[in-house]
């Protein structure tokens, strides 16, 4: 109600802003619970989620949040996700007592795992990882950390393909079982699924060489990948390496032969000195191949063109 001089006045109760979403372009999608997430204002939240505020359908899809060089920040479209961005175990805990879903996915295809492993601060991305893990159902068919995105990659993979050591190195912990421990010394066990090219089509090892990003080569130095490559080169590497430096050095020296002894004869025509035979011309397709040694020249042409056909496919 307002007060008035004389009057006393009741206005219409306004209208819930709990479900109202943004409709400016940029931050379309936003509600009140993005907004109380972001801002870490856990008394905001718990208000909203008793007051029904949707932590499963609400998306922030507005330019202002996607991922792109002209943006300083992506925390996904999901409240999750928000949460998880920001790190403050109250509210995710909050939103996923609430019903949101871990194995939620925004248009990029990434669950709220891969959007940690896009963020700057890694050490507190590892922590709130290891937090959405826990908080997942034991009997999940489908882990949420072996969801792959629209581009094929899962957290880990993605974490590799970003350069991100601090996530990858952490995912790999993960996988890792010790055997037995002597001392200072342990052995240690990592389950390689995801990582060896063998079998996998799409795998880290294949995904970080093929990286635009340098600081993904820097992976190749943490274990257990400097033990894999190594692994890989002294059984298979480096002889495929030798018959390839083989074949091309073979193929090297016989164009540059066929090149040497190419069929050229004395130019005949328009010579002032007889003596002079300095001055070649080539000679006819009827007398380029008249004699054995252009029978031998012949099979080295035929290997030259041959393998430059090969080498233009290969590439």
């Amino acid at each position: 109600t307002q007060n008035y001089p004389g009057t006393v006045r009741k206005l219409s109760a306004p209208e819930p802003c709990i479900y109202a979403e943004g409709t400016c372009t940029p931050i379309s999608g936003q509600t009140a619970l993005h907004i109380a997430v972001v801002n870490q204002d856990v008394r905001l939240v718990r208000e909203l989620l008793s007051r029904g505020a949707d932590v499963r359908e609400a998306r922030a899809t507005g330019s202002y949040f996607t991922r792109g060089s002209h943006n300083l920040l992506y925390f996904g479209e999901h409240v999750l996700s928000f949460a998880a961005c920001t790190g403050n175990a109250e509210i995710i805990h909050l939103v996923v007592e609430s019903g949101a879903d871990i194995r939620a996915v925004d248009s990029m295809g990434n669950t709220a795992l891969h959007i940690l492993a896009l963020q700057p601060n890694k050490t507190i991305a590892c922590q709130v990882y290891d937090l959405i893990e826990g908080l997942e159902e034991p009997d999940a068919s489908l882990r949420a950390s072996q969801l792959p995105n629209h581009e094929g990659l899962t957290p880990i993979k993605l974490a590799a393909v970003e350069g991100n050591v601090v996530m990858f190195q952490h995912l790999m912990n993960k996988k890792r079982v010790a055997q037995w421990t002597f001392g200072p010394v342990t052995n240690c066990l990592y389950n390689l699924s995801e990582i060896d090219s063998w079998g996998e089509d799409n795998s880290v090892l294949e995904l970080v060489v093929a990286s635009k990003r340098t600081e993904a080569l820097s992976i190749l130095e943490l274990p257990p990948l400097k033990q894999l490559i190594s692994l890989k080169w002294n059984r298979y590497g480096k002889f495929y390496f030798r018959m390839l430096t083989l074949l091309y050095l073979v193929y090297i020296i016989t164009f540059t032969l066929c090149c040497v002894y190419r069929p050229l004869k004395p130019r005949t025509s328009n010579v002032t000195d007889p003596r002079d035979t300095t001055i070649f011309v080539q000679r006819t397709l009827q007398e380029a191949y008249s004699g054995a040694g252009d029978q031998i020249r012949l099979v080295g042409e035929v290997i030259s063109v041959m393998g430059a056909i090969v080498t233009l496919f290969l590439e």
